[in-house]
């Protein structure tokens, strides 16, 4: 078996991996990235970039139902040619994952392998016939759709994000098994394009928001959009001719069954960790079988082993795996001279209608009575009713004792643009008061975020040592 050595091995080639290698080699180290898929990152390939470009033509036909509060009217009837929507998300998909091929490709070949990576030892992989020594190694394998065992009877006809997209046409039928980010984008996405959609739930949550005000308020809008079976359990499916079989029981034991055209499996997605061997690297694994890790170091115990990206089942979003990949990568370069490195503030978003986002701490991680909460609804915010968008609730959170902003969490129109406002507010440490005396314009939807920072300086008079706001009321904010 030939034996190649090099400072660092990466293990994948996706958005952490790719990161984790630039940073290696701009620090003078040899770097060997290993990857044993296809070339192009689970963003540009299966993710972001695909459901985003089916979920816009979704909502653009959903617009033209709208047009007659406006005054407006549409002649002629509209026509959803499935087959063109579909190609038009693989074509600008392919765009997106050549160029993301192009980058990896243009990486000198003697730094690339292709093949599955086990460890054999610490700082030893064997890949296709090849033993790789390393210094140290970057873990960036990424992660893959999850399909319960109770679907095992249909788990070769059953769609997941990484084959969704290569559908010929709109099915019929759908059932969407998850209510998670995915579920939820691609459930509403598939429904507005006149697909007969049902979301099924394990639980009783929408999306990846813990507030109860805020999912109660989900509930009641998605209650009223989509067809939604929460807090099931499904007990069995198996195909007949005329499809696909599901069946579930309800919290009270009362038993249904159901046939769909097509099963969509968004149920999330697992560590990519099978067969590669993290037995051999002499650290303790958890009951996932994941090592522990140090998330300002991405180093695993004390070896100069180093996680990055979706496979540590963390934050599985594009920036933070970006970001992680710049941590390992410079610190499996500087091994054993490593350094903590600051993280973003967290923020997550999902791509429904309203929108659903995060930022700073979750709702279910603030400790009880430590902080205080303001709300802002949206059913009658100036901007939101301008567009005729005006239906959600958003909730901010700061400390009782400091009146420092500390998290969000929101569903609201616009709130991919909200949330990265908020989550510059907690990252630079700043106070409600301070974020009450910065500028909001009339009228936009930031305006919101207003309203909730004054809904939070009252209750922090109360439970706080906030100073009263005493600003400008305008109409709709």
């Amino acid at each position: 078996m030939e034996t190649k050595r090099t400072d660092v091995a990466v293990i994948g080639a996706g958005t952490a991996g790719l990161n984790a290698h630039r940073e290696a080699v701009r620090a003078g180290r040899s770097v060997l990235l290993i990857e044993e898929g296809p070339y192009g990152t689970t963003c540009a390939r299966v993710g972001c970039m695909p459901s985003k470009l089916l979920i816009t033509p979704a909502n653009l036909l959903h617009e033209l139902t709208r047009y007659e509060r406006f005054g407006l009217s549409f002649c002629g009837n509209v026509h959803v040619d499935g087959p063109a929507v579909l190609r038009h998300v693989r074509r600008q998909r392919d765009a997106f994952v050549e160029g993301m091929v192009r980058l990896t490709e243009a990486i000198p070949s003697d730094q690339r392998l292709r093949g599955h990576a086990r460890f054999v030892g610490p700082t030893t992989l064997e890949v296709e016939g090849f033993r790789v020594e390393a210094k140290a190694i970057v873990i960036a394998a990424g992660s893959g759709p999850f399909i319960p065992p109770s679907f095992d009877r249909i788990a070769d006809r059953v769609l997941t994000s990484d084959n969704i997209f290569e559908l010929q046409d709109l099915p019929g039928t759908m059932a969407v098994i998850g209510t998670g980010i995915i579920g939820m984008e691609l459930g509403q996405a598939f429904h507005r394009l006149g697909v007969k959609t049902t979301l099924f739930g394990y639980s009783d949550a929408i999306g990846p928001l813990t507030d109860p005000a805020i999912q109660e308020k989900m509930k009641d809008v998605f209650g009223g959009q989509l067809q939604m079976r929460l807090s099931v359990r499904i007990t069995d499916a198996f195909a007949a001719g005329d499809g696909m079989h599901l069946r579930w029981h309800r919290p009270d034991g009362s038993e249904f069954e159901d046939v769909f055209e097509t099963v969509l499996m968004a149920a999330g997605r697992r560590p990519n960790i099978k067969h590669l061997g993290l037995e051999n690297i002499g650290v303790p694994l958890d009951e996932r079988g994941l090592p522990h890790f140090n998330r300002h170091t991405m180093q695993c115990g004390d070896r100069p082993i180093f996680m990055a990206g979706d496979v540590d089942d963390d934050l599985p979003v594009l920036h933070e795996a970006a970001a992680e990949g710049i941590i390992a990568g410079t610190n499996a370069a500087a091994f054993p001279k490593i350094r903590p490195h600051p993280r973003h503030t967290p923020l997550m978003i999902a791509f429904t209608e309203p929108q659903m986002a995060r930022a700073g701490k979750s709702f279910a991680r603030l400790e009880e009575g430590s902080f205080a909460a303001g709300q802002a609804d949206f059913d009658d915010q100036a901007r939101a009713v301008i567009l005729g968008q005006n239906e959600g609730r958003l909730r901010i959170y700061a400390e009782t004792d400091t009146c420092r902003i500390i998290g969000a969490e929101m569903f609201v129109p616009g709130a991919e643009h909200l949330a990265h406002q908020v989550a510059a507010w907690i990252q630079q440490n700043m106070t409600v008061e301070q974020a009450l005396a910065l500028p909001f314009y009339h009228p936009v939807l930031e305006e919101g975020l207003r309203a909730a920072l004054r809904d939070l300086a009252a209750a922090l008079q109360i439970t706080g040592k906030c100073r009263r706001q005493d600003m400008a009321i305008m109409p709709g904010t």
